[in-house]
């Protein structure tokens, strides 16, 4: 029996990545890109140049222009930034309508404090979501290189839509605590961002372990507050991404702390969700709750200086490690 051909909205690195193993792997695929020049130099050149360069499309990777024709796919992979999804949604509702919903994306909205399953289910009401997160680099995925992921849905048919999604060289793991994979997913990057202050800043390695360890803390925290598992966090989208997004340069959250703590102004051009999920939570939050994520986003808005950040931090009441 034929496969379902699988919709992936949304041509960054990481969209194209899930595309081309999944194409790869003989999957019926087709990646929507609104920009029109974008496509046709895809197709033209057979590869994305301007986001994954030097790797080819698979034959049966259709780029398109016209996100109706990548919608009607009864999968769709939502690949764009977490800020701008609700828009997505919102705007091709009668498109998505029908369709199972997977959010490839890491944060919390500004403005709302949702995340992206409940931004989908508020934007289209009986949306069937799932979300797919945890460590990954869109490079590795693409080259084929071995990669595990979280696959989070609280809804009906998971381990399906789990044999449909997984490659050979992309592995799975289910989990229906869609709540603690997105928080997981989403305040790695604020510690991300953290430990590229610390490193960037001449700190040392151990206070970016330090910072990695309490930072982990401050997300079971939160998640168990909301009603997430303990195991989930302790899994491949919480521990495993924090991981690698706090030791690797290839993380942008880690390369614009790192900028900070240099100095240096970051990359403007690149998308970093931890900046505004630092800002959703903040504004919600409180330090003694979310010390380290209420004090990158002071940090981001000049509220404080780098030094004033490191004092306040350190200069915290001693406590018990379990809290």
């Amino acid at each position: 029996m034929e496969r379902p051909e699988i919709g992936v909205l949304g041509a960054g690195a990481f969209g194209t990545a899930l595309a081309i193993t999944l194409a790869r792997a003989g999957r019926r695929v087709s990646l929507y890109a609104r920009d029109e020049a974008q496509v046709d130099r895809m197709r033209t050149t057979g590869e994305n140049a301007a986001r994954l360069p030097g790797v080819p499309l698979p034959p049966s990777l259709r780029p398109t222009a016209a996100v109706a024709e990548a919608a009607a796919a009864p999968i769709l992979l939502l690949a764009v930034p977490t800020q701008t999804l609700r828009r997505l949604a919102e705007t091709q509702a009668g498109a998505l309508a029908g369709r199972t919903l997977v959010a490839c994306c890491k944060g919390v909205e500004l403005g709302s404090g949702l995340l992206p399953t409940e931004v989908l289910e508020q934007a289209i009401p009986g949306a069937r979501t799932a979300v797919l997160t945890g460590p990954s680099f869109a490079v590795d995925i693409a080259l084929g290189k071995p990669t595990a992921l979280t696959l989070a849905t609280a809804h009906r048919g998971g381990e399906a839509l789990q044999a449909e999604l997984a490659t050979p060289d992309l592995r799975l793991y289910l989990t229906e605590d869609a709540l603690g994979a997105q928080l997981g997913g989403a305040l790695k990057n604020v510690i991300a961002i953290a430990a590229g202050v610390v490193l960037g800043a001449g700190f040392g390695e151990s206070a970016r372990a330090a910072l990695m360890t309490r930072g982990f803390a401050e997300i079971q925290r939160l998640a168990e507050s909301r009603g997430a598992l303990p195991e989930t966090l302790a899994g491949l989208s919480g521990f495993g991404d924090l991981v690698l997004t706090c030791t690797s340069e290839k993380s942008r959250n880690f390369r614009h702390g790192q900028a900070i703590g240099r100095g240096e102004l970051p990359d403007g051009a690149q998308t970093v969700e931890g900046v505004m999920t630092a800002h959703a939570l903040a504004a919600d939050g409180d330090s003694d709750t979310l010390p380290v994520t209420c004090m990158v986003s002071a940090l981001l808005k000049g509220q404080v200086s780098l030094d004033e950040a490191k004092d306040l931090l350190l200069s915290r009441p001693l406590r018990h490690e379990r809290g």
